[in-house]
């Protein structure tokens, strides 16, 4: 479909050459729309919950600068990924009517936006952190596309970062804290088990001190982990 955007001061003023587009013609599983929090219901998160598709919701983009180095219109970048194709009109009545925020786009893939929620790919953009981004019923980004050899390294990396930053000993912790914290890194340390429990038994070999119990914590004043 041939479209064209118009970008004046945030508002995008969008020209359909093709009606169909706006039409139930175009089905799409994956869409993405702009959220901006000072228009928007205030129980958004609720209605997106009780809709039922799987979504994913960006931190809070309160730093992006436009052209000029102004500071944009704070925003969230949202995600919904239906069980099937859902027309343009359905999810038009849904972001536009019931959100009041701008008009769905269609994803053909959901990895390339979903690193957007958090500039991952766009250093010269403000970067938020990834822990900041709102998984919705049952969002996973592991469902919607195949990590690269090179991606979960990097993955691994950050969970071992975790582990001696919070000074995590024990895999039921390791799992706990990411089952509160970050889906993507609790499917990641639930399916390499071995890895990480090898990699914690490790630590508390190598450092017995390591291996205090939980009432030793608390009486050494080792402070507990946040979940």
């Amino acid at each position: 479909m041939l479209f064209i955007y118009f970008y004046i001061d945030e508002i995008y003023l969008i020209i359909y050459l093709l009606c169909d587009y706006m039409s139930n013609d175009l089905k799409k599983r994956y869409w993405a729309f702009v959220l901006y929090p000072d228009s928007a219901p205030s129980d958004w998160r609720e209605i997106l919950q009780l809709r039922g598709m799987a979504c994913a919701v960006s931190p809070l983009h309160d730093k992006d600068l436009n052209a000029t180095g102004e500071i944009k219109k704070p925003h969230y970048h949202v995600i919904l990924c239906f069980n099937g194709p859902t027309t343009f009109n359905s999810v038009s009545k849904l972001t536009v009517d019931s959100l009041n925020a701008t008009i769905p786009q269609p994803l053909e893939s959901i990895k390339g936006y979903y690193r957007y929620l958090t500039h991952k790919d766009n250093p010269e953009k403000a970067q938020y952190a990834d822990k900041d981004i709102l998984l919705l019923n049952g969002f996973n980004v592991l469902d919607y596309f195949d990590l690269s050899s090179m991606d979960k390294a990097r993955l691994k990396v950050e969970v071992l970062e975790d582990i001696l930053k919070f000074q995590i000993t024990e895999y039921s912790e390791l799992c706990l804290y990411y089952a509160y914290n970050d889906l993507t890194k609790f499917d990641l340390v639930s399916t390499h088990t071995i890895f990480f429990n090898r990699f914690l038994t490790s630590r508390r070999c190598s450092n017995p001190e390591l291996a205090l119990t939980d009432k030793e914590l608390v009486e050494s004043g080792v402070e507990d982990i946040e979940i």
